[in-house]
């Protein structure tokens, strides 16, 4: 099963997405008969969808602010528009291809998209924080409905000696979106079309859905799916169930105190989880083999995913946050000003494309030690100078953060999946994808907790950061010595 180049944490600004799974069967050696125009235009249509799907992953931490101070809903409403979407596209993500292998892939596309459409529009239009935030789920549900399709797309039209080219055009293409997009969302904003604020970054999609709905009818291949595929359904409700309970305790018990409510609501969570577990012991077809589970590398690769996410997400909330919070940036000045971390991020995927091989977990480590250092670097600054900090001190810092990001992207999983069997590769990289998602809810909310709640504010949360990217270095050896190759 191949694992194409979708990078994205969802979430973050100015952050490339990493790989989205394609859980489908291996595709026939013969792809169904094709021209080489009609293939590279199935492409461009499936490109555009995933471009969509990540401006509006990454739109809100730009926007978070000032769609709080509209709506109101506090630093709570700011967490949970980090939250929601990846929380929805994690636990849905592994869900979404197994459907899209069982109707079709084209039928579940088309969902997706249009579904993805309808819920921008109505984020758009939302008239209050508890709509906003239920309108991101759905957004979020619609795109793990959507990504997982155009990979099982790609891999059914392409011939395999020009698969690689194929998903070779994603990396560059969505690495620049990544960039673009948090900008033009903080123009967006600054700019106030018509008088809509904010609301136009969602809006927006009225335009962009529409057009891939029309590219997608027109242009992609029909295919009737195989009913004999099996979802597990419940095993996802219990993954969702437990994922709200942990994230609603989290951000509920600091803003209002621990109370009942966020108590149950962590002990609800922990024990949906612990009934996800059971599940997926037993279940026809577990979101996770329990195998897998069995391999160490592959277990610690998935613990130190989990970590290693939910800190540099919620490192990329809180520098959204400090420059438009404490620095005083207007939305557009704010994305200017994480664009080094994008920089540092295309540079160092390309850089580690070619050492990945030779150096294996050592180029992990190497990415864990820039972020670490880059993110006491920014702990250092923020806490000796607060709100005085000058914009150009940042962008040392910022680069040296977005080099490690850039290391750590992807090849965490590509050395996870180091000692895997091949034929547990679709499975795994959907689980670690899906947890990649899950870890940027977890981070969005956990970080930015320490954040708003913490007489440290940013200070504290880059020290949090920290303290869990070096428990990452140190429990790096655990995972496999080499990475899996490019065929896995």
């Amino acid at each position: 099963m191949a694992t194409p180049p979708h990078a994205r944490p969802a979430n973050t600004p100015s952050t490339p997405p990493t790989v989205q799974p394609d859980t489908s069967p291996v595709p026939p050696a013969d792809p169904s008969p094709m021209t080489s125009r009609a293939r590279w235009a199935v492409l461009a249509v499936i490109l555009f969808a995933s471009i969509l799907d990540l401006l509006d992953s990454t739109i809100t931490n730009i926007a978070a602010p000032t769609i709080a101070a509209d709506l109101g809903g506090g630093t709570a409403l700011i967490q949970w528009l980090g939250a929601a979407y990846a929380l929805a596209m994690g636990v849905l993500l592994v869900v979404g291809g197994r459907l899209g292998d069982k109707f079709g892939r084209r039928r579940l596309f088309l969902i997706g998209i249009i579904g993805f459409t309808l819920a921008s529009v109505a984020c758009g239009l939302a008239l209050g924080p508890a709509a906003i935030i239920g309108f991101r789920l759905l957004q979020g549900a619609f795109g793990a409905l959507l990504i997982p399709q155009g990979f099982g797309i790609l891999g059914a039209v392409f011939p395999r000696d020009e698969v690689g080219k194929a998903f070779g055009v994603f990396a560059p293409a969505l690495g620049l979106s990544a960039i673009c997009g948090p900008i033009l969302a903080g123009f967006l904003i600054d700019a106030n079309l018509l008088g809509l604020g904010w609301r136009a970054i969602f809006l927006i999609n009225i335009l962009l859905g529409t057009l891939a709905t029309v590219l997608a009818i027109r242009l992609l291949p029909r295919d009737s799916g195989d009913r004999a595929v099996v979802v597990d359904g419940l095993g996802s409700a219990l993954l969702a169930a437990a994922m709200l309970g942990v994230l609603y305790g989290l951000i509920d018990g600091p803003a209002h105190g621990w109370t009942a409510r966020p108590i149950l609501a962590l002990t609800a969570g922990l024990l949906f989880f612990g009934g996800f577990c059971l599940r997926q012991r037993h279940a026809a077809a577990p979101l996770i083999e329990p195998s897998l589970l069995r391999n160490r590398g592959f277990t610690s690769g998935l613990l130190l995913g989990l970590i290693y996410f939910a800190a540099t997400s919620g490192l990329l909330y809180v520098l959204s946050l400090y420059l438009q919070d404490v620095l005083r940036r207007t939305p557009t000045q704010a994305a200017l000003a994480l664009v080094p971390l994008s920089i540092g991020i295309i540079v160092a995927s390309i850089a580690t494309h070619q050492l990945l091989a030779r150096l294996g977990r050592t180029l992990v480590l190497i990415g864990l030690l820039l972020t670490l250092t880059g993110s006491l670097m920014l702990y250092a600054l923020i806490h000796h100078y607060g709100s005085t900090l000058s914009g150009w001190a940042l962008i040392a810092p910022v680069l040296l953060t977005g080099l490690g990001l850039g290391a750590c992207f992807g090849t965490i999983f590509r050395v996870t999946l180091g000692d895997i069997d091949p034929v547990e590769s679709g499975s795994a990289s959907g689980a670690l994808t899906a947890v990649q998602q899950l870890a940027n809810s977890i981070g969005a909310a956990a970080v930015t907790t320490v954040y708003f709640h913490t007489t440290g504010g940013a200070s504290a949360s880059l020290l949090v950061v920290a303290a869990l990217a070096l428990t990452c270095c140190l429990a790096y050896r655990l995972l496999p010595e080499h990475a899996a190759a490019e065929s896995h």
